[in-house]
C-alpha cells in the first residue's frame, strides 16, 4: 500500500477527461485501469497533508523536550490517521477497481496485487 501511495503525488499521474486519475500498480510503472475521482484524490491528499502537519508537531514536541506521555498520545493520534487513510484507499480499491478488473477479466492479477500489497502492510 506505500507503493501506492507514493503514485498519488507522482507527475507521471495521468488526468482524463472524465475527472479521474490513473496510475501505475505495479513495479513495471505499467498503467492500467486503475482510476480514481478528482473528489477521492483531493480526499486522501487533503488528509495526508494533515498528517504530515500533525508529524511536523510531534517533531516540535520532541525538540522542546515536551513529556512522553503527551508525545505518545499523539504519536498514536497519528498511527489512527494513516489506518483512516488507509482504510479510505482499500475501500475505494475494492469498490473500483476490483470490480473493474472483474468487469475487465482480470481479476486474479487484481487480487494477488492486492494481497501482495496487504503482506506489507498488515503486521
Amino acid at each position: 500500500m506505500l507503493e501506492q501511495n507514493k503514485t498519488l503525488n507522482q507527475p507521471s499521474a495521468k488526468k482524463s477527461h472524465q475527472g479521474t486519475h490513473s496510475h501505475p500498480h505495479d513495479s513495471t510503472g505499467t498503467p492500467h485501469a486503475h482510476v480514481h475521482t478528482e473528489a477521492s484524490l483531493r480526499q486522501i491528499i487533503n488528509r495526508l497533508s494533515r498528517i504530515e502537519g500533525h508529524i511536523r508537531g510531534i517533531k516540535t514536541m520532541v525538540q522542546e523536550s515536551r513529556p512522553c506521555p503527551e508525545v505518545l498520545v499523539q504519536i498514536a493520534a497519528v498511527r489512527g490517521a494513516i489506518d483512516r487513510v488507509a482504510r479510505i484507499i482499500l475501500d475505494e480499491h475494492l469498490s473500483e477497481c476490483i470490480a473493474r478488473a472483474a468487469e475487465e477479466g482480470n481479476i486474479d492479477e487484481e487480487i494477488e496485487q492486492l494481497k501482495a500489497a496487504l503482506d506489507r502492510f498488515l503486521p
